[in-house]
């Protein structure tokens, strides 16, 4: 069962798809259905989608398809055009590219053209002897599926080396961490060691020191007091090209 909002959203949708090819933008479906935000239509349709009767493709603009309409309604290959209120609705917009307004939800996330993605800062390799901020480049950015992160700020950073592929990570893949100054045991962070190395390790505790924990036998856990290490963030997510 679709609240009247739901239910108003999935016509205009199907209806300008019908119209014009493509689905609306998020300001189209927010003067349709005169909501102050857009934040709300970001609900009605996860709301649909959950329910069954849209689909977003990710890593495309134009992303919404109808799967189905209610049942007290034709099916959509049937479907007769709209009314005419509705069809007055569609075509008082000009087709534009769907825009997710995710920056309240993500802070200092850019949003990126894709409704279904956002932009986040990409660091640059981990290295030994570089704080995490030395290694931002401020002009290169990276779009990541909304579905991949939380609440938060986030980042990007490409992994050099082996020393975490047994937790599936390998050289060359792209990690993305979640700000944050505190970490649970058993985590993988990345930490700054002494103000001045950058590494991605799994957190232990061991009694009053830190245990940074590599994912490879090869290489050796390192203990450190606490006043030595500094989580800059932990991750939540990974990115990899075949």
């Amino acid at each position: 069962m679709l609240t009247r909002k739901q239910h108003e959203l999935l016509i205009f949708i199907d209806s300008h798809l019908k119209e014009t090819g493509v689905s609306p933008s998020f300001e189209e479906m927010k003067e349709a259905l005169t909501l102050r935000s857009k934040s709300g239509i970001h609900r009605l349709i996860s709301a649909l989608e959950e329910r069954g009767f849209l689909r977003r493709h990710h890593h495309r603009a134009r992303a919404l398809e109808v799967v189905r309409l209610p049942e007290n309604m034709a099916p959509r290959r049937e479907a007769a055009r709209p009314a005419p209120a509705a069809a007055a609705a569609a075509s008082a917009f000009s087709p534009n590219v769907i825009r997710g307004d995710f920056t309240n939800r993500l802070p200092g996330v850019r949003a990126a053209n894709d409704a279904a993605a956002v932009q986040l800062p990409l660091y640059g390799r981990i290295a030994a002897g570089l704080p995490i901020e030395a290694l931002r480049d401020d002009g290169v950015h990276i779009e990541v599926p909304v579905a991949m992160l939380g609440n938060g700020d986030h980042f990007a950073l490409e992994v050099a080396g082996d020393s975490m592929v047994e937790a599936g990570i390998l050289d060359g893949d792209t990690v993305i961490i979640r700000k944050g100054e505190t970490a649970e045991t058993g985590q993988i962070i990345v930490a700054l060691i002494d103000e001045a190395e950058v590494t991605l390790k799994r957190l232990r505790r061991r009694g009053n020191s830190i245990a940074l924990e590599p994912a490879n036998a090869r290489y050796e856990t390192r203990l450190l007091p606490p006043d030595r290490v500094k989580v800059q963030g932990r991750l939540v997510a990974l990115l990899r090209k075949y």
